[in-house]
């Protein structure tokens, strides 16, 4: 459905997005991961047709949109303010796209698109008196209600409280999933991108690190960077010395054991950890070392726990609250299973 073929951009001198190659299937949502400055929301804007691609090409369906204007592309955008006419009603706001575009049956359409985005009867209301997740909802049913072939949101939800952030975006997801319209998501949050995505494309400082499912970044990331920006990770610098059908990493503080890799005997990496995986266990084995609590962060329904190794690296580790406490200085000896195990370069 879409496809972006070395797409170069910036503004000015400053180049913000260098050499993207990218393609979106039929029905899918793909989610643009990154931290601010990454280019994930220039790549939106010259995917929309808001900002031309110094070099590369971009196809929708099929054709060559590169050189088109926003109104001459298949698609609609929800804007991160919404971008809603406060001058209109709720159903003048969501029949402005079908009017523009001379549909027929508008009034029908529009009540479809308020009954999908359950605001059904209040069509007649103003936008100012609406809460920011009804306004959302405007906006999304504003979107969809031209049947695009794609559509763009730019961070959608960033405006919306915690609580009522959550739920409008499974409102969100099953919404787009029920129309089946192909979807890019932009997003600085991993924790929304994980929950709505069908795969994730990670970008930082303007080029795609990662393409793949959230599974797949969160479980087998590429390198330590990748790592971190999914989620929580315990980094210890370790030297291949044997691998085969399984390998075995030296640290300062001794040896690990980790799946079966390509690495070469010698090659310096990191042995990467996600604190869930790490438990406190004790006796003996390749996957347990000892160390002293230094550090107790309480959570609400997990505590984490700091553990400092004889060589000053440090681990940490999350358990449920309930779970006994430890007090600083406490000696402990903490364990993984192999296949918690993720060997990284940096």
């Amino acid at each position: 459905m879409l496809e972006l073929q070395g797409v170069v951009a910036g503004y000015g001198s400053a180049q913000a997005v260098a050499g993207i190659d990218l393609s979106v299937g039929e029905g899918e949502l793909f989610c643009l991961l990154g931290g601010s400055g990454s280019g994930k929301t220039t790549l939106l804007r010259c995917i929309g047709g808001f900002l031309a691609p110094q070099q590369g090409a971009i196809w929708l369906d099929g054709q060559d949109v590169t050189a088109l204007a926003p109104h001459q592309r298949d698609l609609t955008t929800l804007f991160q303010s919404y971008a809603l006419f406060p001058h209109m009603n709720v159903a003048e706001n969501v029949a402005f796209g079908l009017r523009r575009r001379r549909v027929d049956n508008v009034a029908q359409r529009v009540d479809e698109m308020l009954g999908l985005v359950r605001l059904q009867g209040m069509g007649a209301r103003r936008v100012s008196q609406l809460s920011g997740g009804q306004q959302q909802r405007v906006a999304l049913a504003r979107c969809l209600a031209p049947r695009p072939r794609l559509l763009l949101l730019d961070e959608p939800l960033s405006a919306l409280d915690p609580e009522l952030r959550a739920a409008t975006r499974a409102d969100l997801v099953a919404i787009l999933r029920s129309q089946r319209t192909t979807s890019v998501l932009v997003t600085h949050d991993r924790a929304e991108a994980l929950a709505v995505a069908d795969r994730i494309g990670l970008l930082n400082k303007g080029r795609l690190v990662q393409v793949g499912t959230p599974r797949a970044l969160f479980e087998n990331p590429t390198n330590c960077f990748v790592a971190g920006f999914l989620g929580d990770v315990v980094l210890l610098e370790g030297v291949v010395r044997e691998s085969g059908l399984s390998t075995s990493v030296d640290l300062a503080v001794g040896s690990v054991c980790a799946p079966a890799s390509a690495h070469a005997r010698g090659t310096r990496l990191f042995v990467a950890l996600r604190p869930e995986r790490i438990r406190i266990e004790p006796g003996e084995g390749p996957n347990r070392l000892t160390g002293v609590v230094d550090a107790i962060i309480y959570a609400g329904a997990t505590v984490e726990i700091g553990v400092c190794l004889p060589d000053g690296a440090r681990l940490r580790l999350v358990r449920p609250a309930e779970a006994p406490s430890f007090v600083p200085g406490t000696s402990i000896t903490v364990a993984w299973d192999v296949d918690a195990v993720m060997l990284l370069a940096s």
